[in-house]
């Protein structure tokens, strides 16, 4: 509770704290993440969801890419967890100023968070490859072919980010611009190991750096508050 106590303080007394997470901040509500044991890398033993989630197998492979992406991506049932709900007060009362996140679920937007940077995209845009036009999260979902197409003929596409593509340059930047403004910075259920995104945390100059994770992380040294934890659980103890 001491360690619980410290962050308390540290938020309370913050005139800019940002949140940055990875997907643990999501398996609490039933979303797996990449990497552990239950993550997605075990689903598939004959090829890797870095093959099955890039460019060029959507490309070549859209069928092959779809199945594997509505069975693992796509949790419609998911809902916020303590962590989400916890943020989108602080945000509320003026004691947090961004959040900036890996996942690609709209769990942060759905607990009432504004400020949300999505470093990776949304499952919930999909566009046109041909037209661009826009198709929600249901469409695509829903969808009687395994491939959605617009009704222009043309490929819809998830406006999330596939491995061989770059991330989104603004959201970049204006990350790292909340990062350089933040007094407090916690970082949570993220590996800090996949770049550039693991980057970020290098433009933190602020006064106090808190990870919570349940797994050790190479930027461990660097916290001034380690907190070996579910983000979901420590997320509950904060008052707002």
């Amino acid at each position: 509770m001491q360690k619980i106590q410290q962050l308390q303080n540290w938020i309370d007394s913050s005139s800019y704290t940002v949140f940055f997470g990875g997907a643990g901040v999501a398996t609490e509500s039933g979303i797996p993440d990449f990497r552990s044991a239950d993550g997605i890398y075990q689903k598939n033993r004959q090829l890797r969801p870095e093959q099955i989630l890039s460019h060029d197998f959507f490309v070549n492979y859209p069928e092959e890419f779809y199945k594997f992406y509505r069975s693992n991506l796509l949790f419609p049932n998911a809902k916020p967890n303590a962590a989400h709900i916890t943020l989108a007060r602080l945000e509320q009362v003026g004691k947090l100023q961004a959040v900036i996140t890996q996942n690609i679920d709209n769990l942060h937007q759905a607990a009432g968070s504004k400020r949300v940077l999505e470093l990776h995209g949304s499952v919930y845009r999909n566009y046109c490859t041909h037209c661009k036009r826009f198709y929600d999260f249901d469409y695509v979902y829903k969808s009687l072919q395994v491939v959605p197409r617009c009704t222009c003929g043309g490929i819809i596409k998830p406006d999330v980010v596939l491995y061989q593509e770059a991330l989104n340059e603004q959201c970049v930047d204006q990350a790292i611009k909340e990062i350089q403004r933040a007094q407090l910075l916690i970082i949570s259920g993220t590996s800090l190991s996949v770049y550039p995104a693991a980057g970020l945390i290098d433009f933190f100059k602020g006064e106090h750096l808190v990870l919570i994770n349940k797994d050790a992380t190479p930027a461990d040294s660097r916290a001034d508050l380690l907190i070996r934890d579910k983000v979901g659980e420590v997320f509950s103890k904060i008052k707002v």
